[in-house]
């Protein structure tokens, strides 16, 4: 049986990505990011050790050792965890951030990546494993966009696309074709948090994957939490790109939006984006 390496972070998606490997014929080696993972990993995996996320030479170790010559990546690491100082890192995390150009979620992860192939591990797309979890096009809610709400969307793209081209962020918040928000380094809750705050209500959130999204990491995804977010601030759409985003619990996060009285959209322009600066 082939083994697939699961490095594992926030939320839902690691249990699904390993529920999906192992309808697949995979054996699953997890690896769950300790104070990041949801300890039912061990409950869907066939190994799973507990590891810091500033472990790098650990984690790559331990799938070695374990005969992994695949691996796929799931589930938030925030970007901020570098920033925080109980967090030591291991002499190759160490190696790896002095080599980095800048600290941008690009060249992390790449940066990442290339450590894996150097011990023959291949980094799969997480798509891979979650292709029945991507956000389909069209309105998902039974509330629709308003035209104005629909303007915003366009509008949203447009900057979303440009923040994603230089490796900024995923999301935009947006009220009235004003940008409210750009997603930094807190992470899309707290960018819908922040940007909500400032457009009082109604403000249309707006999520996308990069124009040079790298499939094997940082693949946009909403979810409950996303929903949460948004109705503490009374934010009303949610769009998300249509093909290139995971949406967690379709079913539930369907349901809540239209108790709470959100759209979701998944959203593809026929002609990409066409930012004019």
């Amino acid at each position: 049986m082939r083994k697939l390496g699961l490095i594992a972070g926030m939320g839902e998606l690691p249990l699904a990505v390993a529920e999906e490997a192992r309808s697949q014929g995979y054996s699953i080696v997890a690896i769950g990011l300790e104070s990041l993972a949801d300890r039912a990993l061990a409950s869907v995996a066939d190994e799973t050790t507990w590891i810091s996320v500033a472990k790098l030479g650990t984690i790559i170790n331990t799938l070695k050792k374990a005969g992994v010559r695949e691996a796929v990546m799931a589930g938030k690491v925030p970007k901020s965890l570098l920033y925080k100082s109980r967090l030591i890192p291991d002499a190759r995390a160490v190696k790896l951030l002095f080599s980095l150009k800048d600290r941008s979620d690009d060249a992390i992860l790449l940066a990442v990546t290339k450590e894996l192939e150097k011990d023959g591990i291949i980094l799969r797309n997480t798509t891979d494993f979650s292709a029945g979890l991507l956000t389909p096009e069209g309105i998902l809610t039974k509330k629709k966009p308003s035209e104005s709400e629909w303007k915003d969307i366009r509008f949203g793209w447009e900057i979303a696309k440009e923040i994603g081209r230089i490796d900024i962020g995923q999301t935009v918040v947006i009220k009235d074709r004003a940008v409210m928000a750009v997603e930094a380094i807190e992470g899309t809750d707290e960018a819908i948090r922040r940007g909500g705050s400032l457009a009082r209500e109604g403000a249309v959130v707006v999520k996308i994957a990069k124009p040079r999204q790298d499939m094997r990491f940082d693949v946009p995804a909403a979810g409950l939490d996303t929903l949460t977010a948004m109705r503490a601030v009374r934010a009303r759409v949610l769009a998300l790109e249509a093909g290139k985003s995971i949406l967690m619990g379709r079913e539930k996060v369907v349901a809540a939006a239209n108790k709470a009285g959100i759209t979701i959209v998944g959203y593809r322009p026929e002609d990409g984006y066409t930012l004019d600066l």
